[in-house]
């Protein structure tokens, strides 16, 4: 069963905590992580691209010249894709790039991002996370006591505006919910930090 300390808030350990080997402790499968961020990103799309056909074109209504006789290829129209100022042929049209995949899939992928952040010893779990005010100094003194320098997701229990304000406008941090937490967002960040009673929810949702 893996185990992990746990620090306060001002990066000093003050206890350790037991960690459930059904969620953070299974056997990495990259192929299930694979999909679910194919997926992900694939849903993120917006797929509002667009190009315009030769019928969406305006102007070529007439012929640009007779058919026989002038020693040049035969044209129908001057907005045929092989002329300048013509439709686009094949082009993208406005579409969606959602799918899903199985919810077996994205659990098990999760968890392989979760327990990938154990064995790489990225994982820091805090007794609590609060703030009294909005101020982005704190969350910096706040990570800096925990010798965080790179990219970090904040994983909460419950909403806290006064961290989610704090943490908006620093490069590479994130603030996230147990019930937001995905695989991308988890490996995306060099660092997990999240509080005791949240590591208890997810085992909760996800030991299963």
């Amino acid at each position: 069963m893996p185990k992990v300390d746990v620090y306060n808030m001002k990066g000093e350990i003050v206890g350790q905590m037991d960690l459930s080997e059904k969620v953070f402790g299974v056997e990495l499968n990259d192929n299930a992580v694979q999909i679910a961020i194919v997926n992900q990103l694939a849903n993120q799309r917006q797929g509002t691209q667009s190009t315009k056909t030769r019928s969406e074109v305006s102007g070529g209504g007439r012929k640009p010249y007779r058919q026989k006789g002038t020693g040049r290829a035969r044209q129908g129209s001057t907005r045929a894709p092989q002329w300048t100022k013509g439709g686009v042929a094949l082009g993208p049209k406005p579409r969606s790039y959602r799918y899903e995949i199985p919810k077996k899939v994205k659990r098990i992928a999760l968890k392989s991002a979760l327990s990938s952040k154990v064995q790489e010893n990225d994982i820091l779990v805090l007794d609590t996370i609060a703030f009294d005010t909005v101020k982005t100094k704190q969350m910096v003194s706040f990570l800096s006591a925990l010798k965080v320098d790179s990219s970090a997701l904040v994983v909460l229990e419950a909403p806290n505006r006064n961290v989610g304000l704090s943490a908006r406008n620093i490069p590479g941090i994130k603030t996230a919910l147990v019930n937001t937490i995905n695989t991308f967002d988890i490996l995306k960040h060099r660092k997990f930090i999240i509080t005791r009673d949240a590591v208890s929810k997810v085992e909760e949702v996800y030991a299963g």
